[in-house]
């Protein structure tokens, strides 16, 4: 496949540095809407089996791909509440409450 680009001659182009528009995916089906709402519905649904059969992972692979697609195009706040949602996520997937990650203990 030969891309042709307006840029100097060996600088990627523009398209490939936009990989993630050339995706088609089908395996998942948030709600529609569902990147609007506020972070703990977002982290709620995202974490359920109806929306990521394979788990938690699936739901925050999901919220991920989504920041990186949406871009330059999302709103500060916008952003701010989405990277809160990830932060939800992986709290609940650590199984602690505090935001922080499991202590661990020195093995004698």
């Amino acid at each position: 496949m030969t891309v042709r680009s307006k840029t100097k001659p060996g600088a990627p182009s523009r398209s490939l540095k936009r990989w993630v528009s050339r995706v088609k995916t089908d395996s998942t089906h948030p709600p529609a809407g569902l990147f609007t709402k506020d972070a703990p519905t977002i982290a709620r649904t995202l974490r359920s089996r109806k929306v990521s059969p394979k788990g938690p992972a699936s739901g925050l692979r999901m919220l991920t791909y989504f920041i990186n697609r949406a871009g330059k195009g999302l709103s500060r706040a916008r952003r701010a509440e989405l990277e809160r949602a990830k932060r939800i996520m992986v709290r609940k997937s650590h199984g602690t409450s505090s935001g922080k990650a499991p202590r661990r203990t020195k093995a004698k």
